[in-house]
């Protein structure tokens, strides 16, 4: 049995070293091997205008009439996203609007539905 730690991307056991770093033949993930024991990473938890935790998949509404950047489409109160998508960055949330399309919004101007 190997005594190397799993992946912590997508916990494959089939891990090995290479230097300093370990690597995950399945997802080709590398991490340091001094970060090992830090396999817990911290996942950064965002909030709607109401303070209740989003996920990945959840439906929205936004609370306020929001300009479209570089166009004359404006999303209206009320409208509902679903499926959204968690994303770093600016704009916490990538999703798609019906007669928009993609787009990204702040997470400050939606409630979850």
């Amino acid at each position: 049995m190997s005594s190397l730690p799993k992946c912590p991307q997508c916990s494959s056991e089939f891990t090995y070293e290479d230097g300093s770093m370990y690597i995950c033949p399945e997802c080709a993930h590398e991490w340091p091997k001094d970060a090992a024991a830090e396999t817990t990473e911290e996942k950064r938890v965002i909030r709607d205008a109401n303070g209740n935790e989003l996920n990945d998949g959840d439906t929205v509404t936004v609370i306020k009439d929001l300009k479209v950047k570089g166009s004359s489409l404006v999303v209206k109160v009320g409208t509902k996203v679903k499926n959204i998508r968690l994303v770093d960055g600016d704009h916490d949330i990538d999703c798609k609007i019906d007669g928009i399309g993609s787009m990204g919004l702040k997470s400050e101007f939606v409630k979850k539905a």
